[in-house]
């Protein structure tokens, strides 16, 4: 029997295939390529290059947040706290991680003082990240962090607060909801207030929890405190004289500032209607505005004193200089000019203490438009005062070249120019400085104040001194704004207001005046607009405001009487101390 050859697998001719042999040495080649360059880009990266790898891992579970700076505080000029942010939280959600129950929902939305129905709302979003609610009370986040949500975070931020309510509302202004400035202080010292946010690192889990605070990269900046010259004491008076002016009279709208003749700084300044800037719901465009700063308004009578005192300053007239005003009634073209009584001849000072509309037109007569014009000017009218608050006016007057003789009449008795309450005030500085203008101020003047504008003489200042203290005297047109133990010296102002062209059956009421007159300390100003309730002369409006005001003003600065006081003012004196004295010790 013939012997059967054996023949393996591999060695099967039907499978044996002829290769050439470079392809072979090839691939090994190929292979062995990618080989050294997989290992030499491991080499770089982890040697080299770890950067890199390090970056890619931290991304994964680093995180860099912002910390936020607390933003300054805003105290008066003895230091208390008008404004100051509070800490608060900010609840936050993943909506894709937020899958929450319906009584989890319920429970969340109760806390959060939301509808569900919004809460699902903001949850239902394809966005990363969305709000639930900004500005949480602590305590309340306490309790939302309780039920430990899916997806629900928190974070910390900051709300402002103002003890001083609808008394500071106009001065402070408010923030939004970022803490950031919109009116008032807040927005004119946003950059000094608001300081500036730090960064750290830290580690987050899949959930989004901080397990490790690594490292602060930049600590935080806190905004730096503001000192406004503000007395809160002076203030809350201004503000609850116009508010029971507003009542009185039915008014629309009032406004007061207080400043200090010595320094230039804004003591008080207080305008109505009020907001509270705790509670900003529901609010008009007429609760906001400043109208202190933001409203201009045909002043009147108050800018007759000017007219008086650059015809002294010119040696134009004396103080005892007659002036015919004639039978009450002036015509210059084709308009007539009138007084609200026949005054017959009086001496220049009398026209200021009775107000004559003709014996001011016939001093303004003696002097040129431009010669006007340059002393309004000076006194810093149709010109914004630059203190850098948001909104302020500059007024409204017009190049001397365009003045009609009409025009020229009518802008010595404050028709035809219109100013802001805080110009005016500023203006009658002049009178109760000797003649000098100095810059206003809304911080505290620690130290000598700068230097002033003289516009008059010392001596002219005086002699207008006398004439103001005579107008508000009791032969003159305010006589409610005396001050019981102190000379008060300033003029009325009751202007018709201009609408669509005319003057309207409704007015402006103003006083403006500084105390004491032997020794100015203050000047006030007080305009109440549109008064309904019967009255609307400056006198009977405006200076009885001005007297309330000074006189607790007075006090609250520890500024002697410079006149003695009667038996009767005395015992009400006396009485009125008794009554502070007695809330003091209830409070």
């Amino acid at each position: 029997m013939k012997k059967q050859r054996t023949v393996t697998f591999n060695h099967n001719p039907l499978l044996k295939r002829e290769l050439p042999a470079w392809r072979s040495r090839l691939v090994m080649l190929a292979l062995m390529g990618c080989s050294v360059a997989l290992t030499g880009r491991a080499l770089y990266l982890q040697g080299v290059n770890h950067d890199f790898l390090q970056a890619k891992g931290e991304s994964r579970y680093a995180r860099t947040l912002e910390v936020p700076a607390t933003r300054g505080r805003i105290t008066d000029r003895h230091g208390d706290i008008l404004a100051v942010s509070t800490p608060v939280r900010s609840v936050w959600a993943i909506p894709s991680d937020a899958q929450l129950e319906p009584a989890q929902a319920r429970e969340l939305a109760r806390l959060l003082e939301m509808d569900v129905k919004e809460l699902n709302s903001r949850l239902a979003t394809g966005r990363d990240f969305a709000y639930l609610k900004r500005q949480v009370p602590p305590e309340i986040a306490q309790q939302v962090a309780s039920l430990r949500l899916p997806g629900v975070h928190q974070q910390q931020e900051y709300r402002r607060y103002y003890p001083g309510g609808e008394v500071m509302a106009h001065i402070l202004g408010f923030t939004d909801v970022e803490d950031k400035g919109q009116e008032g202080i807040e927005l004119a010292f946003e950059k000094r207030l608001s300081g500036r946010a730090g960064v750290r690192r830290v580690i987050k889990d899949r959930r989004g929890q901080i397990v490790e605070d690594v490292e602060a990269i930049r600590p935080p900046r806190d905004g730096d405190d503001v000192a406004l010259s503000i007395d809160g004491k002076i203030q809350y008076l201004a503000w609850s004289a116009l508010r029971d002016a507003m009542s009185q009279h039915k008014a629309q709208a009032g406004a007061v500032v207080v400043l200090d003749a010595r320094s230039g700084e804004i003591l008080a300044l207080a305008n109505a209607p009020t907001f509270n800037p705790n509670n900003r719901s529901n609010l008009s465009g007429a609760q906001l505005r400043n109208r202190v700063f933001t409203d201009a308004f045909e002043p009147g009578s108050v800018m007759k004193p000017f007219i008086a005192a650059l015809a002294l300053e010119r040696g134009k007239l004396r103080t005892d200089t007659p002036i015919d005003t004639g039978n009450g009634r002036m015509t210059i073209g084709t308009a007539t000019i009138s007084d609200t009584k026949r005054h017959g001849t009086m001496t220049m000072a009398q026209v200021v203490q009775k107000s004559s509309n003709i014996g001011t037109v016939k001093m303004a007569q003696q002097f040129s438009p431009d010669e006007m014009w340059h002393l309004f000017d000076q006194l810093g009218f149709g010109t914004p005062l630059n203190l850098g608050f948001p909104g302020e006016t500059s007024g409204r007057l017009r190049p001397a070249k365009s003045w009609r003789p009409i025009e020229q009449a009518t802008m010595s008795y404050g028709h035809g120019i219109s100013t802001s309450l805080i110009q005016m005030a500023r203006a009658y500085m002049v009178f109760a400085r000797d003649g000098e203008l100095v810059p206003l101020s809304l911080t505290r003047v620690d130290g000598m104040p700068s230097s002033g504008r003289r516009v008059f003489s010392a001596e002219t200042a005086r002699q207008m001194r006398t004439i103001l203290a005579a107008a508000a005297g009791p032969g003159g047109t305010a006589p409610r704004a005396q001050v019981p133990g102190y000379t008060v010296a300033g003029k009325t102002g009751t202007a018709h207001k201009l609408e669509g062209g005319r003057y309207a059956r409704k007015y402006v009421s103003s006083f403006v005046g500084f105390a004491p007159a032997t020794n100015p300390r203050i000047v006030v100003a007080v305009m109440v607009d549109e008064p309904t309730a019967g009255q609307y002369f400056g006198g009977a409006v405006a200076a009885p405001v001005f007297s309330r005001i000074t006189e607790g003003a007075l006090r609250a600065l520890g500024v002697a009487p410079d006149v003695p006081l009667t038996p009767l003012q005395l015992a009400r004196r006396t009485a009125d101390e008794a009554v502070v004295v007695t809330s003091r010790e209830n409070m």
